[in-house]
């Protein structure tokens, strides 16, 4: 046993254990994706109306034109990709469904054609994502079509795809009155009740459009964004409030009535039930098209949020549920598992799959890292030992140190709404302290500067007054930094067609703010009291060798470069990327690339400045990665317990109109929590802090821009 702990101490060892975790997960996600290997799992593209559609199609064993089957196709949500849809396309694809898991446009490797005004780059992709994907699998001789030629194909999706669904559906039924034939045969969303869907069509007319067809939601009790009473039920405390509730009951709102076919002041309906709803006529410009059908609508309400969905055995069993009772009696004979209980699955092997090869991946870094720094040239990444910084000795030292590191922690949660988006008052108020700050700060450096060249002060004296000045100096310049980045909120890291990506820019400005302050508080401390103290700038870890910087920054490239590799290998063998629930390292286009490159310099900034805070902060103290990780991650952690904690007690959460941004949180603080571990464990091994930055920048910034909504074609 101590043979095999001392060999994994070894970067062979580690590296050894990386590579085994990789492939061992690998192997389980590829056995379970595919069903023990009775599906075929492969990504497709192919022309919409809109431009290029990207899929996994799922293909149980003898589907195809000799037996068609129905087709069910699900998408995700906003910023999401088709990964997000393994659970409902696992488990029907293995009750001999084909499934389409899909990309929607300027999602994954999907793209939209035309050009798109900044203004209207919401109304795109859910609009038409699934209705363009509906076209191309009603064309497919695998979809099993009645003798009329109507499609038994089923369209579902989560949250923005929720909305793309209901739409989709409105659309086909249009298109149904000119060609007779209809595309979609049944329809259910998730996260997603009529509130985008009616900037297409009101609610009463897209129900009109659903017509005979079988139509469900998943409308969870905490969801952070919808089913909540509409305006005229909402207390006058409600309306002022624009936020989750606790224990939502849609079935108990106008809107969530009025699907299940009830009057307003009926009691709230029974949830899992089918109810036969009367449509209502169909109309276009007040003009009947289509009278009343008759067809059956469900409601699921667990008790989930929004992401959770996404990751349920509960949400899973009501999509089984509500397939299997929409496709009865129209399945192929060959679906010998379509009657498979819902309680009977296995996508979350799996998850569990790609979370055992997740860990391998961040964990290969490291040894790959120890090995890389062997070769000639990367290895004058590596430069003399340094000194830790000097640790507080006196009273007020330990005080202004514990104080330094509260603040710390806390700011970068306490700006968090502020920050990502960009909120004018408490930029107006962040604008006023840095000038207010700059002042201070030229005022200290004039007096330090004018003080180091009097003649009456011994050198002692004008030695320290020196260094206030240059410090202070160096302070005054941040503080302007800071000022201008406050200032001109508005056109730095804004959408356009060169920042093409919404939440990397407010994720990118949070992270360039943070980065400022820590650089603030970093340089305060050096120059007011570690320099006095003995403290060498070389302690920092900042050596300024070009040679250093440029084979540090060739071995963080060969490093990601690596990792990359390996993950396109396993892609293109297992059809698996590396992920667990919103987490996720996944392949990338070449307009990923391009698009990271753009946002790495903003992101350089923080993760420099992070991994220079964090090894003189935590370098030579007890529990020190404990500590950085704290340090990067403790004031967010806080946020989202203190975000959901107020939500589910009182039922209105800590900041109401931050559900999207306390979202992507879920997947940031893990990301952080690597970032700190390798800023810590880099600098170990080259004693600076320039691979450690390159590295996490380079990283971290492609997992950002890999697996987020990317918008190619803005104007």
């Amino acid at each position: 046993m101590s043979k095999m702990v001392s060999q994994l101490k070894k970067p062979q060892g580690l590296l050894a254990l990386a590579l085994s975790l990789i492939i061992l997960g690998s192997l389980i996600a590829n056995m379970f994706n595919t069903s023990f290997y009775s599906v075929n799992v492969k990504e497709i593209k192919f022309k919409g109306d809109h431009g290029t559609l990207s899929g996994l199609l799922y293909t149980p064993d003898g589907a195809g034109a000799e037996d068609p089957r129905p087709v069910i196709i699900t998408t995700h949500g906003y910023l999401n990709t088709k990964e997000m849809q393994d659970a409902p396309a696992i488990e029907m694809s293995r009750r001999g469904y084909i499934v389409l898991a899909l990309d929607m446009y300027d999602h994954g490797d999907s793209r939209w054609e035309s050009d798109i005004p900044v203004k209207d780059l919401f109304g795109t992709f859910w609009v038409y994502s699934q209705f363009d994907a509906s076209k191309y699998i009603f064309e497919q001789d695998y979809t099993k079509k009645d003798d009329k030629g109507n499609a038994y194909v089923a369209v579902s999706g989560h949250s923005m795809g929720g909305f793309s669904s209901l739409v989709a559906m409105y659309m086909d039924e249009l298109t149904s009155l000119q060609t007779g034939q209809r595309m979609i045969y049944a329809g259910i969303s998730a996260g997603a009740d009529f509130s985008y869907a009616s900037a297409v069509a009101p609610q009463d007319q897209i129900q009109a459009a659903f017509g005979s067809r079988t139509v469900g939601m998943i409308a969870g009790k905490y969801d952070e964004f919808f089913f909540n009473k509409s305006d005229d039920e909402k207390s006058a405390t409600e309306k002022k409030v624009q936020g989750t509730v606790t224990e939502k009951d849609f079935a108990a709102t106008i809107s969530g009535k009025g699907f299940l076919g009830l009057a307003a002041d009926n009691p709230a309906a029974e949830t899992g039930k089918f109810y036969t709803v009367e449509s209502g006529e169909l109309k276009l410009e007040d003009k009947v098209v289509r009278p009343a059908q008759s067809g059956e609508h469900i409601l699921f309400t667990p008790s989930q949020t929004h992401p959770w969905n996404h990751f349920s055995k509960t949400a899973t069993a009501n999509f089984i549920d509500f397939y299997a009772h929409a496709f009865k009696g129209v399945t192929s004979p060959n679906q010998t598992n379509a009657d498979l209980g819902s309680g009977n699955q296995i996508w979350w092997m799996k998850e569990t799959g790609n979370g055992i090869a997740l860990v391998g991946f961040f964990l290969l870094l490291v040894p790959l890292i120890s090995l890389l720094l062997k070769v000639p040239f990367l290895k004058r990444s590596v430069t003399a030992s340094t000194t830790t910084v000097s640790a507080p000795s006196t009273g007020m030292q330990r005080i202004a140190f514990w104080a330094a590191i509260v603040f710390s922690t806390l700011f970068p949660a306490i700006l968090f709404p502020t920050l990502m988006d960009k909120q004018a008052d408490g930029l107006n108020v962040l604008s006023v302290i840095s000038m207010i700050l700059l002042v201070i700060c030229l005022v200290a450096a004039a007096a330090g500067f004018i003080l180091a060249n009097s003649q009456k002060a011994n050198p002692d004296a004008r030695a320290k007054m020196k260094n206030i000045g240059i410090g202070s100096a160096l302070l005054a310049v941040i503080s302007l930094v800071m000022w201008i980045v406050f200032e001109k909120a508005s056109r730095i890291l804004s959408t356009s067609s060169y920042f093409n990506e919404p939440t990397t820019n407010q994720i990118g400005y949070w992270a360039l703010v943070s980065g400022l302050i820590i650089a603030f508080i970093t340089c305060a401390f050096y120059y007011f009291s570690k320099k006095q103290a003995g403290t060498k700038f070389s302690s920092y870890g900042i050596h300024l060798n070009s040679i250093t910087i440029i084979a540090s920054l060739c071995t963080a490239i060969a490093a990601v470069f690596v990792g990359y590799l390996l993950l396109f290998a396993v892609q293109a063998v297992a059809g698996t990327d590396f992920r667990l629930w919103t987490f996720a390292v996944r392949t990338f286009e070449i307009e990923h690339l391009i698009t990271g490159l753009r946002y790495m310099p903003f992101f350089f900034i923080y993760y420099f400045v992070s991994v220079v805070a964090l090894n003189a902060n935590t370098r030579g103290q007890k529990r020190g990665y404990l500590l950085s990780i704290i340090l990067n991650v403790g004031g967010l952690i806080l946020w989202i317990a203190a975000q959901y904690g107020k939500d589910f007690i009182t039922g209105v959460a800590l900041y109401p109109g931050q559900s999207l941004n306390g979202i992507l949180l879920f997947a940031m603080v893990p990301l952080l929590v690597i970032a700190a571990v390798y800023a810590r464990k880099i600098f170990e091994k080259t004693n600076n802090v320039w691979l450690a930055s390159f590295l996490n920048t380079i990283l971290f910034t492609m997992i950002t821009a890999a697996n987020t909504a990317m918008f190619w074609n803005l104007v």
